[in-house]
């Protein structure tokens, strides 16, 4: 009989008598916020970690599964913007001013906001609108993140900088074609001695050998 534990990636508090941690999902009330099973927060509740995002708001936020989230994280989106090509930042028009609303491109909109899967984004992180972040990365502490970020690298700084690929190209494409995060909870289940493994070479192998068989 299988005894293995199946999470639940429905509620909102995973763990027990402790509710400083929630899966974000199920507590989502913006129709613009898209976040996928089992990415967490170290927090209460998530959506006003989300700012400069108002009910008219044209962009969205896109969050994969399993990302890691920790506290003091901010996602800055892109309603906050000001028109910086013009002579006068001040926003005239949404403040009773006889001006009309600047167009998109003079505004310099930057788009969703895309976040991929099994990223660990560290504490009092800013990402700034329209970031693209690619599955498996990691963020530093304290950074601002004001370019895109490719798959597993690691970065930090204000602004960011990179500060390494986490693995060599092999095993970043073979993870990037495997896709674990989009596996049943219970094929995970059975995944977690290779997620786990820090033996690369062991990891990369079995790789490998289940992509040839797909």
């Amino acid at each position: 009989m299988n005894t293995k534990m199946i999470p639940n990636p429905n509620i909102i508090h995973p763990i027990k008598d402790y509710e400083d941690e929630i899966y974000v999902k199920p507590t989502i009330t913006n129709p613009n916020i898209i976040v996928g099973d089992f990415t967490y927060i170290a927090d209460k509740e998530f959506e006003t970690h989300v700012t400069n995002f108002y009910p008219w708001s044209k962009d969205k936020l896109i969050i994969g599964k399993f990302v890691q989230i920790a506290k003091g994280v901010e996602f800055m989106m892109n309603d906050a913007n000001h028109q910086m090509s013009s002579v006068s930042t001040f926003p005239f028009y949404t403040l009773g001013f006889e001006a009309n609303v600047p167009k998109d491109k003079d505004m310099n909109y930057k788009g969703d906001t895309v976040i991929g899967n099994d990223v660990w984004i560290g504490q009092n992180v800013t990402i700034l609108p329209g970031i693209k972040i690619g599955d498996g990365a990691i963020i530093g502490a304290n950074s601002v993140v004001s370019k895109n970020v490719e798959p597993y690298t690691i970065v930090a700084g204000n602004p960011i900088r990179v500060i390494r690929k986490r693995f060599d190209d092999e095993l970043i494409s073979l993870l990037l074609e495997f896709k674990w995060w989009d596996k049943s909870v219970e094929e995970i289940n059975n995944l977690i001695p290779i997620l786990t493994s820090s033996d690369l070479d062991y990891v990369k192998k079995y790789l490998l050998d289940v992509i040839k068989r797909q």
